[in-house]
């Protein structure tokens, strides 16, 4: 069945943009972003950290190529990054109803009405993302056609890692040696097959978890949702993991959350890095790497304590993208190294980070 209820997305400044539902009949709200990828709207959509926000699609065609089954493997879902939908909503300009892939179980249509999260189609989101980009990430509401009123919600004024995170601990690839401690704060499932894949007995604990109390070999800090000044209790945990030497590795949230640890004050991006497509550069080197990304927060490294250095840079506006304590074997990356989707360039972080395990 095909839904055509009118929908209208309404901008905190009072901008609004006419389209149709193509999802959940209900209103909702939350933070407007943009993501410029052209493919993965099933991996975009189970990111954890996405919680809480609206995301718009700048490339104009979604749904062509369906969803993929919801089949589970070793504690994971097989094609997903997560086990359900984060984002409040998906924006795009043109919807395909038809889809056709070797690996689809279903439309996007289906599985949004499935989770109850709502689709409109028919949106400008050329202009739409120009205003983002000029006014910065604002707070919206989706009204569909029958669904009643909502009101607004910002999403960064509460601790969404809390709600992106395991409520227990989780063990995978209980048969390897290395034992990694992974602090889940949003995690995607492709950083702990990564790691799983090159020998690692992971160990998921909660955000909140005093891991200190377990003997581990290495510590990887995940990707996760929000504003990272919430999770001061992973911060403070951190901490007394840097007393030792024990390897620590973070990506994207867990950058900004090593970077806490290390002294350093975290920021709000304007409009923030989502796409496939970022371009970073390995400080002190001319090497650069084309990178997967999802924040909307940002470290300044001129405040870092001076153990501490950036390890990478974005070329586009030279925000901070990683950093590396110049003694210890600790590092982090903003960028996403498991990219599903995205480029597998950096993927060799994993490797790096197995490496100062195994040393």
């Amino acid at each position: 069945m095909r839904e055509t209820r009118k929908a209208v997305l309404i901008l905190e400044d009072g901008t609004q943009f006419e389209g149709f539902s193509f999802g959940a009949t209900k209103p909702c709200a939350g933070e407007v972003v943009f993501n410029t990828a052209m493919t993965a709207y099933p991996e975009s959509l189970t990111d954890p950290s996405y919680l809480g926000q609206i995301l718009v699609s700048t490339y104009p065609i979604i749904g062509n190529y369906g969803v993929p089954p919801r089949t589970m493997r070793d504690g994971m879902n097989d094609f997903l990054e997560s086990d359900k939908i984060h984002p409040q909503a998906i924006i795009c300009q043109d919807y395909s109803w038809d889809y056709s892939h070797w690996n689809a179980a279903s439309s996007l249509a289906e599985w949004l009405v499935e989770e109850n999260v709502v689709g409109v189609y028919g949106i400008d989101t050329r202009a739409l993302t120009k205003l983002l980009r000029e006014k910065g990430s604002m707070l919206g509401k989706i009204i569909v056609e029958g669904s009643g009123e909502i009101e607004f919600y910002d999403p960064n004024a509460e601790n969404l890692v809390a709600q992106a995170s395991c409520d227990e601990v989780i063990e995978y690839g209980k048969g390897n040696a290395k034992r990694v401690v992974l602090v889940d704060c949003g995690v995607k499932n492709n950083i702990i097959r990564c790691l799983v894949n090159r020998g690692a007995h992971v160990i998921r604990v909660p955000w909140d978890y005093d891991f200190t109390t377990i003997d581990y070999d290495g510590l990887f800090i995940a990707n996760g949702p929000g504003n990272p000044d919430f999770a001061e209790a992973t911060v403070e945990n951190i901490k007394k993991a840097l007393e030792g030497d024990k390897p620590i590795c973070g990506i994207c949230m867990g950058n900004q959350l090593l970077s806490k640890a290390a002294g350093a004050r975290v920021y709000k991006l304007k409009y923030g890095h989502r796409s496939h497509n970022q371009p970073v550069m390995e400080v002190g080197t001319t090497r650069c790497f084309i990178t997967s990304q999802n924040h909307g927060f940002a470290v300044d490294t001129t405040t870092l304590s001076p153990e501490w250095e950036p390890l990478f840079i974005n070329m586009n506006d030279g925000t901070n993208e990683g950093i590396r304590h110049k003694t210890k074997p600790f590092f982090s990356t903003q960028f996403h190294p498991e990219a599903c989707g995205g480029p597998t360039d950096t993927e060799f972080v994993f490797d790096k980070f197995m490496d100062s395990i195994n040393k």
